[in-house]
């Protein structure tokens, strides 16, 4: 069976929370370390004045010639840290990306969230308007 599709988070929505243990993610940040032996990698970005990191699971996509400063999107699952401290992406795909523009990627995503909120604002506002209603 297929995991459910992947939502795009931003890498501080990731470190805040705002993603259940065991969703589907797909995330961005700058790769900072690798560790081969442990199979892990760090990816960072800057947000406001924070700067935020997730530690990303690396099995299933190893062998990868990683490069260190590169910006790479991360596609796996949601998982909670050894020791308890944050959470961490157990990658199916790591990709590198480096050249794409960071900024419209984030308008973009930005603007398809609020495509999604908008359409199923007019859907619940049809399913609304084709409810009968009841007699005065």
């Amino acid at each position: 069976m297929l995991p459910a599709p992947a939502v795009f988070h931003f890498l501080w929505e990731v470190n805040s929370g705002a993603v259940k243990e065991g969703d589907s993610v797909r995330t961005f940040g700058r790769l900072v370390s690798y560790q081969p032996e442990e199979s892990k990698a760090t990816l960072s970005i800057q947000h406001a004045t924070r700067q935020h990191q997730v530690v990303v699971q690396t099995p299933f996509v190893e062998p990868f010639d990683p490069i260190i400063g590169a910006q790479y999107i991360v596609l796996g699952e949601i998982e909670k840290a050894e020791g308890g401290d944050g959470v961490m992406v157990h990658a199916r795909v790591l990709n590198c990306v480096d050249g794409v523009n960071l900024a419209l990627l984030q308008r973009g995503v930005t603007e398809q969230r609020s495509y999604f909120r908008e359409r199923g604002e007019s859907k619940g506002d049809a399913a609304t308007a084709a409810r009968p209603r009841a007699p005065l």
